[in-house]
C-alpha cells in the first residue's frame, strides 16, 4: 500500500540536481491496482479535471517545465464521499451532492450510505470495534481462506482469464438498458426535475465490466444469464437506487407530490416567522399552522426533518423548540 495526497501528478524542485523532476499521485501509482481516495468531496479543482482524463482513457497528460509525457492510469477507483450537509437529507435530492455528472457517471457503481439509527446492527458494529482494540496486539487470524491463496486467485484471474460478452447476453442488457433509460425519464418527468445521477451509455458499459468480473472469477471464456442477472441488481440496488432517491416518497408516509410540496411550504415559513436563535412553544407551531389549513401529520415531519438535520433543537423535556440554523 502507497499513501499519497495527489491524485494525478506533481512537480518538485530535486535539491541535489535543482533541477525539476515530475512524480507521479496516487493513481499513477496504482497503475495495474486500486486507488481508494478518501473526502472525495474535498478535491481540489484542478484534480477534478485530471481525474476526467484518468478514469476516462486512464492515462494522465503532463505539460509542465518542459516536460511532455503521458503516464497510466490503469487502475480501479473506489472512493468515498461526504454529502453537502454532512448526512444525507432525502428532502433535498440532488442538492446533497456536489459533483458534475461527467465524474458521477464514470463510476460503475454509486452506494448511498446512510446512517440510520437500528439497534441490532449498532450492536454489531461496537462489539465489532471492541474487538480490534482487545486484540490489538495478537495476530489477525485468517478466515477460510488465506491471503496468499487469495493473491494467486486475483493475479492468476487477471493474467490468464479475459472473458466476452455473450451474443445472448448483450441481446438481453441492450433491451434492459432501454428500460432503465424509460424508467429513469418518466421519474424526471414525474419530479420535474434532472436526476442527479445520469443513465447515460457508460453505464450500459458498467454492466457490461460487471459481469465480465463475474465471469472472470469462474474463469469462464463467456458471460452466462447468471451473471448478467446479477450485474443487472447490483446496477439496480447501487447506482439506479441512489438516482431515484431525494423525493419524499416513502419518508413519513409521505408519497404524493403534492404532500412534499406541503412539507416544503411548511419549512420555508417556517424558517421565515422564527428566526436564528429564537424559541417558541411546539405546540403553538402546531396550533398556527394547523389554522392555515395544513395537517398535523406534514408539521410534525417537518419538525423531525430539521430536528435531524440539525436547524431545530427540544428544549424544556421536548415543550419548545429552538431555532439553531
Amino acid at each position: 500500500a502507497v499513501v499519497s495526497t495527489q491524485s494525478g501528478h506533481y512537480g518538485r524542485g530535486d535539491p541535489s540536481s535543482r533541477c525539476f523532476v515530475m512524480e507521479g499521485g496516487a493513481m499513477v501509482l496504482a497503475d495495474g491496482g486500486v486507488v481508494c481516495i478518501d473526502e472525495f468531496d474535498k478535491m481540489r479543482e484542478d484534480d477534478r479535471v485530471a481525474i476526467h482524463e484518468a478514469m476516462e482513457q486512464q492515462t494522465i497528460s503532463i505539460a509542465k517545465a518542459g516536460i511532455t509525457t503521458t503516464l497510466n492510469t490503469r487502475c480501479s477507483v473506489f472512493a468515498a464521499a461526504n454529502s453537502i450537509f454532512g448526512r444525507w437529507d432525502d428532502t433535498k435530492g440532488e442538492e446533497n451532492i456536489d459533483f458534475m455528472p461527467t465524474i458521477l457517471s464514470r463510476f460503475d457503481m454509486i452506494y448511498i450510505v446512510k446512517d440510520e439509527h437500528n439497534e441490532s446492527r449498532d450492536t454489531t458494529i461496537a462489539r465489532h470495534v471492541m474487538r480490534i482494540h482487545l486484540n490489538r496486539d495478537q495476530d489477525t487470524a485468517e478466515g477460510e481462506l488465506s491471503i496468499e491463496l487469495l493473491k494467486k486467485f486475483i493475479a492468476y484471474s487477471r493474467g490468464k482469464c479475459g472473458p466476452r460478452l455473450s451474443e445472448a447476453c448483450a441481446a438481453k442488457l441492450g433491451s434492459k438498458y432501454v428500460v432503465m433509460r424509460s424508467s429513469a425519464r418518466a421519474t424526471e418527468h414525474e419530479s420535474n426535475k434532472r436526476l442527479s445521477i445520469p443513465i447515460t451509455v457508460r453505464q450500459l458499459e458498467s454492466i457490461i465490466r460487471i459481469a465480465e468480473s463475474l465471469a472472470k472469477m469462474r474463469f469462464a471464456p463467456f458471460t452466462s444469464d447468471a451473471d448478467v442477472e446479477e450485474s443487472l441488481r447490483l446496477f439496480q440496488v447501487s447506482t439506479m437506487e441512489s438516482a431515484m432517491s431525494g423525493s419524499l416518497s416513502g419518508v413519513e408516509g409521505l408519497t404524493a407530490l403534492e404532500d412534499q410540496e406541503e412539507v416544503r411550504k411548511v419549512e420555508r415559513q417556517l424558517k421565515q416567522r422564527f428566526p436564528i436563535g429564537s424559541q417558541v412553544s411546539e405546540a403553538k407551531i402546531i396550533q398556527d399552522f394547523t389554522k392555515q389549513r395544513y395537517s398535523e401529520r406534514t408539521i410534525r415531519t417537518v419538525l423531525n426533518l430539521m430536528i435531524r438535520r440539525g436547524e431545530l433543537q427540544h428544549r424544556m423535556q421536548r415543550k419548545v423548540v429552538l431555532r439553531v440554523k
